[in-house]
């Protein structure tokens, strides 16, 4: 079997079955089931965030997010993401501007959004890139003075802390994904955070049809929840995230060592994060020529990194085509090289001996 980019975490099989007996003895499957409900209390502890709302996917998260603060108009927004970031906005009926990102931190660069700001900007959608915090100050300082709403797409940052503090209580609300592919997962689900107890009422009606009681609708609302059989995966799998996460650093740390003085570049995390998450393990490539010869040589190895993210969302038919020239130029040249709980040390010599043989030729 070959070595994929990612692998899910799956709890020991009897751990999750003893979740499913609970399930069959009480046949309460969804509409907020018992698991839920402690699956929410639990990842509000373990995350530090004062509201938090388990949703079906982290793509339907940023689409209520985005519902709930009525937002219509032009949402600056990052090129360099995956494309439900910038489908979410066009979803709900605005227009995403793209404003060009940081080389070095991969996120968006916060000095350039001002220009950016007309006045039909009605908000901020910023991407924490491989759980790499934004310049979350200034993002919110510049809200502040124009009048703007942050949604912050935390996908890959669960678990991550700024300055002691988790990422997650930055904005107006911040989405998380818990697709198989995250670092938690849930196999399929998502959540929105918030601090403000009067949008979380708002929301928690929204991902429910707008139920307010059997009989009765509070307002516009769309099917977000999720099931009991998902919050039971979940509930296996948060015990064992910090192992997870020591697991994906020690990995990491030993790419960085085999690829130093190789030519190929790694973001700069943001200064002040106080825990990373080792969510990804991006390279930014010399070149797209190298980048592709890199992806041949381990494919042929049936090793699968992906090029992630590719290409510029700026550039999709859909989007328009609005310039940005970083992330143009850097989405052409990053590759994500495997990286799981269950990678093993040889493995990670293995790859890095192919990458390296691939640059020398």
């Amino acid at each position: 079997m070959g070595i994929d980019v990612t692998k899910s975490y799956l709890p020991p099989l009897e751990e999750y079955v003893g979740y499913l007996a609970g399930i069959w003895e009480r046949a309460y499957l969804t509409n907020s089931g018992p698991l839920v409900l402690e699956l929410e209390r639990s990842l509000k502890e373990y995350l530090g965030v004062k509201n938090l709302l388990f949703v079906n996917n982290g793509t339907i998260a940023l689409q209520i997010a985005l519902k709930a603060l009525d937002l219509k108009g032009e949402i600056l927004t990052t090129p360099f993401s995956y494309v439900a970031t910038t489908s979410s906005i066009m979803w709900e009926g605005s227009v995403p501007v793209f404003v060009d990102i940081d080389p070095k931190t991969l996120c968006i660069d916060a000095s350039l959004l001002e220009a950016a700001i007309t006045p039909k900007t009605v908000a901020i959608m910023a991407t924490h890139v491989y759980g790499n915090p934004c310049d979350v100050e200034a993002i919110e300082a510049l809200a502040k003075r124009h009048n703007l709403r942050v949604i912050y797409d935390a996908a890959h940052a669960f678990g991550v802390t700024y300055k002691d503090n988790s990422v997650l209580n930055h904005g107006d609300i911040s989405t998380l994904s818990f697709h198989a592919t995250k670092l938690f997962h849930t196999v399929e689900g998502g959540a929105i955070i918030t601090n403000d107890d009067e949008l979380a009422h708002r929301i928690s009606y929204m991902r429910n049809f707008g139920h307010n009681g059997p009989e009765a609708f509070w307002g516009v609302g769309i099917n977000g929840k999720s099931s009991e059989f998902h919050a039971a995966m979940g509930l296996c799998v948060l015990p064992k995230v910090d192992e997870l996460i020591l697991r994906r650093r020690e990995l990491s740390e030993r790419y960085d060592a085999h690829l130093v003085s190789t030519g190929v570049r790694r973001p700069r995390i943001q200064e002040h994060t106080t825990r990373y998450n080792y969510s990804y393990y991006p390279t930014v490539m010399p070149s797209e020529e190298v980048l592709l010869a890199v992806r041949d040589a381990l494919n042929a190895a049936d090793i699968i990194p992906r090029r992630y993210f590719y290409p510029s969302l700026n550039t999709l038919e859909y989007t328009g085509h609005q310039p940005a020239p970083v992330s143009e130029e850097i989405s052409t040249r990053v590759l994500c090289l495997p990286l799981y709980y269950e990678l093993t040390d040889e493995e990670v010599d293995t790859i890095c001996a192919i990458l390296k043989s691939a640059l020398q030729a």
